[in-house]
């Protein structure tokens, strides 16, 4: 089916495409009644600018983005890189490079990528932050340069950041409470497994989760901080697994569900406890086979990526103003629907294709 253009939204407007050009890209010229109108057909249509033809018009010069996301858990930020990469890709002709700086993991050394990014004065920056409170003033600089930053599976609040490209977080632990409460007889007791609470993502997540499930009925809720280790993760759940009876229920708010199913194993309690996960990739398919995990609430990493650098080159390009936050409604993965997504059945619809990309590794 052909893409909907501005000549389709003239006809329907009953306008000149010079009209909806005008109303699209904010410029002078019509009434405010008629931009509203044109700007609610246009979105009708799910209409998308080809940013790459405009910027050629307007000879635009070549569009930098720094990227600094973590390593690991690489089967999670793998795709989220993935997205920002195909994204690039469709704007290859422009020139639009990526420089690359990953941490090793959330949390850690991200401070110093991001410096070593913003010394290459790029245009724009797109950011992890996991220790969002040492990475705020670094944001406030760049952002003080005219350097537009973007944070992209969570968030850094406290900063002058453009952007925040994330799944719900709160409706995330909401949606989580409310399967396991459907899953488990009232009163049952849970676990909520977080990586670390100093992270945006991670802490509404769980405050999201423990308010609705007292409210649905739910028994008492403990807490384990794994801090995005397997080790500690695994360690941790089979200690408190093997000293009680009364868990049946363990919520993994963050993208390391697997040490968790193995101590549940390890345990012998696999098939009694009902597990909720974060993530989505091929290694989990056992476990939902098994019945050791119930659903997953999938935090389309993918998507996010997209989404981030298309807003990036929007307003780059176009003079869009970013919004101050993109939150994206989650998908819930249950063993019905599993194999309909590409982390699982290995579909190519989603696969990058090459982009021009420096990697900085500093």
């Amino acid at each position: 089916m052909k893409k909907p253009g501005i000549r389709e939204i003239a006809k329907l407007a009953n306008v000149s495409p010079g009209t909806v050009d005008r109303a699209l890209h904010g410029r002078k010229g019509i009434t405010g009644e008629t931009r509203r109108r044109i700007l609610a057909i246009a979105e009708s249509l799910g209409y998308t600018p080809d940013l790459a033809a405009r910027a050629l018009s307007v000879g635009r010069a070549p569009v930098h983005i720094g990227v600094s996301i973590p390593r690991e858990i690489h089967h999670y930020f793998d795709r989220l890189l993935a997205g920002i990469r195909s994204e690039a890709n469709r704007f290859e002709r422009l020139g639009v490079k990526l420089f690359y700086s990953p941490t090793e993991r959330l949390g850690r050394d991200d401070v110093q990528k991001a410096s070593e990014l913003l010394a290459q004065q790029p245009d724009a920056l797109i950011l992890t932050p996991g220790n969002p409170c040492a990475l705020a003033p670094l944001i406030d600089e760049a952002e003080s340069r005219g350097i537009r930053v973007v944070c992209v599976d969570t968030d850094a609040p406290a900063s002058k950041r453009s952007s925040a490209v994330c799944i719900n977080p709160v409706v995330c632990g909401r949606l989580a409470a409310e399967l396991m409460a459907g899953f488990l007889p009232q009163g049952s007791d849970a676990v909520v497994v977080t990586g670390m609470l100093d992270v945006e993502d991670h802490a509404k997540k769980t405050e999201g989760f423990t308010a609705l499930y007292a409210e649905v009925g739910g028994g008492d809720v403990q807490l384990i901080e794994a801090h995005e280790d397997e080790d500690e993760a695994f360690q941790k759940c089979f200690a408190l697994l093997s000293g009680s009876n009364s868990v049946a229920g363990i919520y993994v708010n963050t993208v390391n569900s697997l040490p968790v199913c193995r101590a549940i194993g390890a345990a012998g309690l696999a098939g009694r406890i009902k597990v909720i996960t974060t993530d989505l990739f091929a290694g989990m398919v056992p476990f939902f086979e098994r019945g050791v995990i119930a659903a997953s609430i999938h935090g389309r990493p993918f998507a996010q990526g997209e989404i981030a650098v298309r807003l990036i080159l929007d307003h780059l390009l176009n003079g869009r103003q970013l919004p101050k936050e993109r939150l994206l409604m989650p998908q819930v993965v249950m063993r019905s629907n599993l194999h309909y997504f590409p982390e699982i059945s290995g579909s190519t619809a989603e696969q990058p294709a090459p982009v021009f990309v420096e990697a900085i590794e500093l």
